[in-house]
């Protein structure tokens, strides 16, 4: 019997050692890029921060595509009512979050 529990317990802090391993590299694999922020890019997150939250939460520029944005954009930029240089500004710091 004892040693059936000594087994038991070597096999279980074996997998527990294997699966921390595991989370550990998945977590080194999938850790996101950090990406500096210019001036123009600060200035654009915060027109975006600014502007949209008006009206709506802010959406994470990754849970869309590049593609995804430019529609969403340009209807967004009519309700906003924001200048082109203003939409670029957001556009060039949603692109530079994906």
């Amino acid at each position: 019997m004892k040693n059936k529990l000594f087994f038991l317990a070597v096999t279980t802090v074996f997998l527990a050692s294997c699966s921390s391993k595991k989370s550990a590299t998945v977590a080194a694999v999938n850790t996101p890029k950090e990406v500096v922020l210019t001036p123009e890019l600060l200035a654009g997150k915060s027109l975006y921060e600014n502007s949209c939250v008006r009206c709506h939460k802010l959406y994470s520029p990754k849970e869309y595509t590049q593609e995804s944005w430019k529609p969403i954009l340009v209807k967004m930029q009519r309700k906003a009512r924001l200048d082109d240089t203003q939409m670029a500004s957001i556009s060039n710091y949603i692109s530079s979050q994906l």
